[in-house]
């Protein structure tokens, strides 16, 4: 079956026909830069860096675009806490952007654009829209004039006369109607600003995007992503902007990806439940927060908990350990694994590209793949079952699967590596007292001291570690 997604809205899966065969152009609104990215701009991150990966695995030639707002209210306001310039700021978080999505494992866009980098291009569009009555001007500031726009609320579901109905009392005289939003504002003393027909000021959020997207994927491209609560009134706004500009749709398909919840509540500052991945990353491997948050379906909200991550530690766990046992396995026949697994075929890729073709529907992947990594850990136990050949594809396509979804991007060694040093961190594990507690367990074994040994064993657990008893002596790891 070809490729289905969920158009936001039409409200229904359609099939996925780009506008240029096979050329797609996605644009997706990043982060305005004035903090470290949180849970929530993490699981955006991580949902289209997969759908990018995944495009690019049907043969689709992508043109993915993923923006910086830099300049923004709140970007300003930070400097002034910071007593820091505005440029600083921005500069500060992008590089902390750029850090914690690479522990996640997001591959870079082709095309990264600032908003400052094109307000030539949002001055253009402001002007046309002003030319054609559907914005107008009002003592520096430019106003889009909702009621221009009959299509406005289609996205969103509202209806402008209800919005209207329930607005509150606009205190900004400047505005025609209060479901009216700024094109261009003023600059107040103090401020960043640029030229404009309009005197010195700066672009509203909203048309940041839409000048964005049409410089580099056109008055029309495919796919247009974001999270939900971008749905209104950003996005809302982008088509309102767009398409009034143009007289065309800016956009084929709308994809949004579902909130991220804390303990079952919507993850909020004022709530205390507001975690940023710095602050993941200090108790839970990067790795780790991705399988989680491609576990259930994108467009599902998705409940972040210390059981939910500590669940998907043992799932990329058991992954980690069956990819190495089978490998090893393979390699004492004689059989040696490709470090970068070729494009594989066969029931098991059916039945994941058949789940990626429903929407990108991850969590059906992940079913198929963890059937599979049963089969390659059943052959591990009895190698003589099938013939290594036909393992060593059954690998191949798990491997490969996995880093569809953007998994599997270390060695296991080097996994565990990692996951031990992150626990010695968290948990200040005494490596030093574990090798001891080890040394003294085999030598009383050996001396059939079994309450000696026993001790050790109980020791050792306590302390989070597992041991196991193998040919070339003991291992351990972190429960």
């Amino acid at each position: 079956m070809g490729l289905k997604l969920f158009n936001s809205l039409t409200r229904k899966k359609e099939d996925f026909v780009p506008l240029r065969d096979n050329h797609v152009g996605i644009y997706v609104c990043g982060v305005t830069v004035y903090d470290y990215c949180h849970v929530g701009h993490g699981r955006a991150a991580v949902v289209f860096d997969t759908v990018f990966r995944y495009l690019k695995h049907l043969g689709y030639d992508v043109l993915y675009a993923r923006n910086f707002t830099d300049i923004d209210d709140k970007i300003i306001k930070r400097a002034a806490e910071e007593g820091t310039p505005w440029q600083e700021v921005t500069r500060k978080y992008i590089a902390a952007f750029y850090e914690d999505m690479g522990k996640l494992n997001i591959a870079a866009p082709n095309v990264e654009p600032r908003a400052t980098g094109h307000i030539p291009e949002m001055i253009e569009m402001i002007a046309s829209l002003v030319d054609q009555g559907k914005a107008y001007t009002s003592d520096g500031d430019v106003f889009y004039s909702v009621t221009a726009f009959p299509g406005y609320g289609r996205l969103s579901g509202k209806n402008p006369q209800e919005l209207m109905a329930g607005a509150r009392v606009d205190v900004n005289e400047k505005k025609r109607s209060p479901l009216d939003f700024a094109l261009w504002k003023k600059s107040k003393p103090g401020e960043p600003s640029w030229d404009s027909p309009w005197g010195p000021g700066r672009p509203g959020w909203h048309i940041e995007c839409s000048a964005m997207g049409r410089k580099y994927l056109g008055v029309t491209f495919d796919i247009h992503g974001g999270g939900k609560d971008l749905i209104f009134p950003h996005h809302e706004n982008e088509i309102a902007q767009s398409a009034g500009c143009s007289g065309q749709p800016p956009v084929k398909y709308w994809m949004h990806n579902g909130f991220v919840n804390i303990d079952k509540e919507k993850m909020s500052k004022s709530l205390g439940n507001f975690f940023t991945l710095r602050d993941i990353y200090k108790c839970h491997h990067p790795e780790v927060l991705r399988l989680f948050l491609i576990s259930s379906h994108y467009r599902s909200p998705i409940d972040f908990s210390e059981k939910n991550l500590e669940d998907a530690e043992k799932v990329l766990s058991r992954f980690y350990e069956g990819i190495d046992a089978a490998t090893r396995e393979l390699a004492s026949q004689g059989v040696i694994a490709p470090a970068k697994p070729e494009r594989a075929g066969g029931a098991f890729m059916e039945k994941f590209e058949a789940a990626m073709n429903d929407d990108f529907n991850t969590a059906v992947a992940l079913a198929h793949m963890n059937e599979e990594l049963r089969a390659l850990n059943t052959w591990t136990k009895a190698p003589k079952s099938q013939p290594s050949q036909d393992v060593l594809a059954r690998l191949n396509a798990l491997k490969q699967a996995g880093q569809l979804l953007g998994l599997f991007s270390r060695s296991p060694g080097e996994f565990q590596a990692e996951l031990f040093e992150l626990k010695n961190r968290a948990l200040g594990l005494d490596t030093k007292k574990i090798e001891a507690l080890i040394e003294e367990r085999n030598a009383a074994r050996r001396g059939k001291d079994w309450t000696t040994a026993d001790r050790c064993r109980d020791e050792l657990a306590k302390m989070g570690v597992v041991i196991e008893d193998t040919a070339g002596g003991t291992e351990w790891k972190i429960k």
